[in-house]
Order: structure tokens, then sequence, then C-alpha cells
């Protein structure tokens, strides 16, 4: 079994690379839960929905989010009663998370909650919740604490973000399964997610990045840092902004205390050996997942590097 922890669209892109070197079975997913928000009373969590929706073949590819040909019929209805809507939620989208909603307060987990859901799109892949509370990510900035969403939709990641903080992390527990997966996993792969408020979140979990230095299984983290910038998303800026240095090396300073393998960008072919220097294995190659080859020979070339044959 393989363990990816995942946040975001990067993770979700490269998870389709994994599911078609491995059979889905084979694959359990540690997914963020930081950036959840409640919409009008219903519990949105969108890291786990793209995963689902990507993995499904339903994603709109082209907004990056959502259900494909989805309506916005509700949403374009609530704004003739709340004309600053600026979270945008489909109408099918809305259907999931309305379901979500209606589990929760019937006294279900969001773990099992996210397991049925997983089933109603008919996957084979496991997917945990990073934990069972609510825990949200609230940046810091020049205009004050804000949530994440508030960050990152509303305000479209204008604002420098001087500090992260988990609030509710310190009462989290992993999910169900959480501990165990990591420690019986054949490897763990980090997806190139946002370090800081993506993967950030789950390592924060207590007992978490204790169980990723305790796990005999490797671990093989791929930057999302190419030439210093990322493909999409605030990474970059947010690590200057945060006093990091913006750059694949620096992601391996970040997991260092857990990682064995960093697999970086070819344009970053000559921070191999600054990585290497600090301990860990550097692999070479080209990260960019244009197109459903490149994700797959991402996944494969992370798997090699963990020992896995795909």
């Amino acid at each position: 079994m393989i363990v990816v922890l995942a946040g975001g669209v990067g993770a979700a892109r490269f998870l389709e690379g994994v599911v078609t070197v491995l059979p889905q079975e084979q694959v359990t997913i540690i997914s963020n839960t930081g950036d959840d928000l409640d919409f009008f009373g219903l519990r949105v969590c969108p890291d786990i929905d793209i995963v689902i929706y990507t993995l499904a073949g339903r994603v709109d590819a082209a907004r990056g989010w959502g259900l494909l040909h989805d309506t916005f019929h509700v949403v374009e209805s609530l704004r003739r009663f709340v004309p600053d809507v600026w979270f945008n939620l489909g109408d099918h989208d809305l259907a999931t998370c309305l379901y979500r909603t209606v589990r929760l307060a019937a006294g279900a987990t969001l773990s099992e909650v996210t397991a049925e859901i997983v089933r109603a799109h008919g996957l084979g892949v496991r997917l945990l919740p990073m934990t069972d509370a609510r825990v949200e990510t609230r940046v810091h900035t020049p205009a004050g604490e804000l949530s994440f969403q508030d960050y990152f939709v509303r305000r479209g990641t204008a604002d420098d973000v001087l500090a992260v903080r988990f609030a509710g992390i310190e009462a989290a527990v992993p999910a169900p399964g959480v501990l165990e997966a990591i420690a019986s996993a054949r490897a763990v792969l980090v997806a190139p997610s946002n370090p800081i408020v993506s993967i950030g979140p789950i390592l924060a979990v207590p007992g978490v990045r204790e169980a990723l230095r305790a796990t005999t299984a490797p671990v093989v983290a791929v930057s999302p840092i190419i030439g210093g910038e990322t493909v999409k998303g605030p990474a970059a800026r947010m690590l200057r902004t945060l006093g990091y240095e913006a750059s694949a090396a620096q992601i391996g300073l970040l997991y260092r205390d857990f990682l064995d393998v960093l697999v970086l960008d070819s344009v970053d072919a000559a921070l191999a050996p600054v990585v290497e220097a600090t301990g860990l294995r550097a692999v070479v190659t080209d990260t960019i997942m244009r197109g459903r080859h490149e994700k797959a020979a991402l996944a494969r070339i992370a798997l090699t590097a963990a020992g896995i044959d795909g």
C-alpha cells in the first residue's frame, strides 16, 4: 500500500498519475482539511473534493476546480439576497456538500462521510481526512488575520502572508487509519503541494510528523517549486514572505526530518548537490504535469525512487 499526502490541485493531478501506475486499491490518500469552510451552513472540503472529482474523471479541468458541465443556479439565486457571495460552488458540487453536512449532523464522522462519497463515485482509493476534528488554516497579513479561503478566493492571494496558524490543531487527533497507514506503507509520497498551507496542516496534526519519522517506508517528496516559482498558486510568494527561500532545496529542508528523497525539476538540476549535502537523495526529472502521460511519468519516477515498481 502506498500513502500520498495531498492538498490542492497539484496533488490531485499527481494522484491521477499515481492511479495510472498503480491499482487504486493500493493507494491511501491523506488529505488536508485546513481549507474547509462552511458555506451558507454547508460543509465544504475543497481538497477532499478536488481529489474525488479528479480521480472520477468529473473535474472541470479548465477551471481547475468543481465539476465538469456544472450549473450555478443556486449561487446565482443567492446573489439576489447576498450580492457579495464570493465563493463559487456549482449545483452538483453543492449536492456533495449538502450530503456531507446532513451526514455530519446525523453523527457521522468526516472520515465516514468521505468514504461514502468516494464509493459513490466508484473509486477504489482509500481517502482519509487528516483529522475528523475542525482545523482552520488562518493567515496573518498586513490587512489582519484572514481565513484561508478569504485570502485565497475572496482576495485572490493579493496579500503578503506574514504568518500561518492552524486553529484547533492542538485538540486534533489523526483520523482513524492515518497513523496505521503511514506505519504500514510500502512508501509514502508527498505530492507537489504548497508545503505551508496544503502539506503543513497535515504535518501539524499531533502524531503525524512523528509517524513519518518513525516509518520504515521510504518517504519521497515532489517539489512544487520549479525555478523559484510554482506552476500555479501562491506557494513561492508565500515562502518568501514567510522568510524562506523559494526553491526546491528549501522544500527538502522543510521536510528534512522525515524525508528520504526529493524529486526536483530539470531546471533545478544545479540544486541537486545542495539537496544531497543535507543528507537527502535528489532525483532530477521533468515535473511539469502537462497531460496524462507526464502525470504518469512523474508518479512512476517518484515510486521508483521509493523502490516501488509501477
